[in-house]
Order: structure tokens, then C-alpha cells, then sequence
């Protein structure tokens, strides 16, 4: 199985963490934020879970950009092997 060795960035793992620290955030964008940060500066690679997660906040119209920008980086970090 190949590896996906992306890591989220600094950037991403700024607004994960004002994500995380924001009440009014969605447990949508608290999920996708907590996989964004659990992805920081490690090789975990995003679940199938995640990856369901992530593309559906990308093709809904209800979700923030700051939600998407989350779930963009959360599927780049996805195993290629398993489609995404």
C-alpha cells in the first residue's frame, strides 16, 4: 500500500486549532479540524471515515470556506490507494 507523506501545514494547523477553540464551530468542522491536527507534523494518513467526511462538506453548499479549506487539506492527506 502506498504511503500519502503530506503533513498539514502551519496554516491549516492554525485555523484546525481556532476551529477546535471556537464554540460556534460546526462538529463537522471540529471533526475535520481535529483530523487536520492529529495529521500535523506526523504520516498518519486520513481515514475512510474522513475521507466520506470531507468530500461531502466539499460538494455542500452549507459548509464555510474555513470548513472547506479543513476538508481540502484533510483528503490531500488521504491514502491515493483508496481512490482520493
Amino acid at each position: 500500500m502506498s504511503k500519502n507523506t503530506k503533513k498539514t501545514s502551519g496554516k491549516m494547523a492554525t485555523l484546525a486549532a481556532e476551529t477546535l477553540n471556537n464554540p460556534n464551530a460546526s462538529a463537522l468542522a471540529k471533526s475535520l479540524a481535529a483530523s487536520a491536527l492529529a495529521q500535523s507534523g506526523t504520516d498518519k494518513q486520513t481515514s475512510a471515515e474522513m475521507e466520506e467526511k470531507a468530500a461531502k462538506a466539499l460538494q455542500s453548499d452549507k459548509y464555510s470556506d474555513q470548513t472547506k479549506s479543513l476538508a481540502a487539506s484533510v483528503l490531500s492527506q488521504a491514502n491515493r490507494e483508496r481512490g482520493c
